[in-house]
């Protein structure tokens, strides 16, 4: 496994992030466990979770995959990069949710309890809050970290203007930074390489995709014609319209078609080849990867060893350019 650092910090995170929004729910504790063994085994040491997981489950679930990955490291927690997040609802009260003070005092102190852990070492967003004032969010996020609850801070799901602001009123009130941020990024979807990726690298921002086989779609495993198959992401709970609306499209299906040749010629399964793009691109710090299975690590633990030659990269960059316009299957 290689290992580079997180951004700009000396923080120093495998290559590979494992996923773990399906434990839990998409797959119970003993496959969870066996999930987080292989990936442990095969070198990555960057866990990320959050207080909402697991994915698609109804509610009253929220917080069981932080439990499940708590129970696992017990006597590995020195061994391990964790990541977590809030943002997302987690109770019944108006106040479960956001960017607050209230609700980030709130959450953090929950996640802890819940990964069995008394510090997180990043500690992200979920996604912005139009409610509630960056300054707000950026003060409450010092005092969590000056307090040792936390010792990085980053975003998910921020546009590039969001993060930008946030930099700024960072820099104008001497708080703690956005270190990383964590968007959606595959072969069929690249939008944010057009203004969020450069920001990132000029900033000195690390960049955690998820997502990168697509929800499984890069996979080749499923069919369109047989629609989608029992107890993927296109199937599960609350999450199956979100994604077969991101990628349950025939023009992404013909270009899966397209890859998969691609793939074969370079000696590579599809979801290794996908997840190798991701990686050579160079404002990526880490892809997430996930799995219902531990078997499904297999080929995605291999693009970590995978160089990605020129020229493949280049032929993969001109077969998916118009998923970087942004107005692809819109």
């Amino acid at each position: 496994m290689q290992y580079t650092r997180l951004g700009r910090t000396g923080l120093q995170v495998s290559r590979l992030c494992l996923g773990t929004m399906t434990f839990g729910f998409q797959c119970d504790e003993k496959t969870s466990i066996a999930i987080m063994d292989k990936a442990f085994d095969g070198g990555v040491t960057f866990w990320d979770t959050a207080d909402v997981y697991p994915l698609g489950a109804p509610a009253g679930y929220q917080g069981r995959t932080e439990e499940v990955v708590g129970r696992w490291l017990q006597g590995r927690r020195d061994r391990i990069i964790l990541a977590t997040k809030c943002w997302g609802r987690t109770g019944p009260s108006r106040w479960d949710q956001g960017n607050s003070r209230k609700h980030i005092l709130d959450a953090v102190d929950a996640s802890l309890r819940r990964l069995n852990t008394d510090y997180i070492d990043l500690y992200q967003l979920h996604g912005p809050d139009a409610e509630t004032p960056i300054d707000e969010t950026l003060r409450a996020l010092e005092d969590i970290v000056r307090a040792g609850k936390v010792r990085y801070v980053g975003c998910s799901n921020f546009l590039a203007y969001q993060l930008a602001r946030a930099i700024g009123r960072s820099e104008a009130l001497n708080l703690v930074r956005f270190d990383c941020v964590q968007p959606r990024y595959n072969l069929l979807f690249r939008e944010f390489e057009r203004e969020l990726f450069p920001l990132c690298r000029d900033e000195g921002i690390g960049v955690i995709p998820y997502n990168p086989i697509a929800g499984g779609l890069l996979s080749g495993k499923h069919n369109r014609d047989a629609g989608p198959e029992e107890g993927s992401r296109f199937t599960l709970g609350s999450a199956a319209d979100r994604y077969q609306d991101r990628y349950w499209h025939e023009g992404m299906f013909d270009t899966v078609e397209q890859l998969r040749p691609i793939a074969q010629e370079a000696g590579m399964s599809l979801p290794q080849m996908a997840v190798a793009w991701v990686m050579a691109n160079p404002a990526v710090t880490a892809p997430i990867i996930g799995a219902s299975r531990p078997e499904q690590l297999d080929d995605t633990l291999k693009a970590a060893l995978t160089e990605m030659p020129a020229e493949l990269k280049r032929r993969l960059d001109d077969l998916t350019a118009d998923y970087r316009k942004g107005d692809a299957f819109r």
